[in-house]
């Protein structure tokens, strides 16, 4: 009996000592860093380097073409805060970005529900769903060229139109100050609302079949089930997916830049092709960074309210 109790002590002991040592707390807590450790170098080097830069270059003489910059502290911001230009810029920017989400919306949102029908058989909806989604297929500079060559003068759209005898004579669409914003505003349209319709589908099918059976069977109509069942079900997707397409929409640039340019006479000069032009058109570097840090601002406070409500929604 002695024998065994030794011979069980002899095997934990030996245990101990060739086992091996287990990672302490510390060690444990620096795992995951060392995970998050690429992707936050890219960050930095990608992500925070040149915003730093660009926040720098923004409070200095003109840089880069200068030698050695001076510190004018925030003379630039008052400069671009009163420059006629950037309020041009800023109009166009808020017309061009309010009328787009809102059609996104408008248009995603009743296509959406065409698609989701049950009048409708599968057939007829895998058709509709392809040409629906034409759109999001292209890439910006297809569909710049594509809506130039339609909205020439001698182009289809002028010709449809006078058919039908909605206009005489030629129209240049993207050439004349009245109609080149709302033209560019509805190439935008065209070439984004197949992202909220193909988003609120997702969320239109992802709904239960079970709540409009029981508003159904408590008297409901179909315009109080789509107020009351659909509407509060696909708010969280409507409120992020706003919020997102505003974000995308106020930095649009090649759209801009490859139908237009900013012209005819600034009429489609927007806050991205403004900036662009301060620092390869005239030179002036250090009043374009100015620019696109008064662009980070307000990009950032939308985030923040984005951040928000994806926080307030979990």
């Amino acid at each position: 009996m002695v024998q065994t109790m030794n011979f069980v002590k002899d095997d934990k002991v030996g245990d101990r000592q060739t086992s091996s040592p287990s990672p302490g707390r510390f060690q444990r807590q620096l795992i995951p860093f060392a995970y998050l450790s690429p992707t936050v170098v890219l960050m930095v080097v990608l992500m925070l380097i040149p915003i730093v830069m660009v926040v720098s270059y923004s409070v200095m003489d003109n840089v880069i073409t200068k030698k050695n910059p001076k510190f004018v502290g925030f003379a630039n911001y008052a400069e671009i805060l009163t420059s006629e230009v950037f309020h041009t810029a800023i109009f166009n920017t808020v017309f061009f970005t309010v009328v787009s989400v809102v059609a996104h919306l408008v248009i995603g949102l009743a296509f959406a529900m065409l698609l989701n029908t049950r009048l409708l058989s599968n057939r007829v909806k895998a058709f509709f769903r392809v040409l629906y989604v034409l759109p999001w297929l292209f890439t910006i500079a297809i569909i710049a060229v594509l809506w130039r060559l339609l909205l020439s003068p001698n182009g289809v759209v002028n010709y449809i139109l006078s058919t039908f005898g909605l206009i005489d004579g030629n129209v240049e669409w993207l050439s004349t100050p009245a109609t080149a914003l709302a033209s560019v505003t509805f190439i935008n349209i065209w070439s984004g609302y197949p992202f909220f319709m193909i988003s609120l589908l997702a969320g239109l099918q992802g709904i239960a079949r079970e709540l409009y059976e029981a508003a159904t069977v408590d008297g409901a109509n179909a315009v109080q089930q789509y107020r009351f069942i659909t509407l509060p079900q696909l708010k969280p997707i409507i409120i992020s997916m706003a919020m997102l397409d505003i974000i995308w929409t106020t930095q649009q640039f090649a759209l801009i830049w490859m139908t237009t340019g900013g012209g005819p006479i600034r009429a489609t000069e927007m806050l991205s092709t403004f900036t662009y032009k301060l620092a390869f058109s005239r030179n002036e570097f250090a009043l374009a960074s100015t620019s696109a840090v008064i662009v980070l601002a307000m990009s950032m406070i939308i985030a923040v309210f984005y951040v928000r409500h994806q926080k307030a929604s979990e």
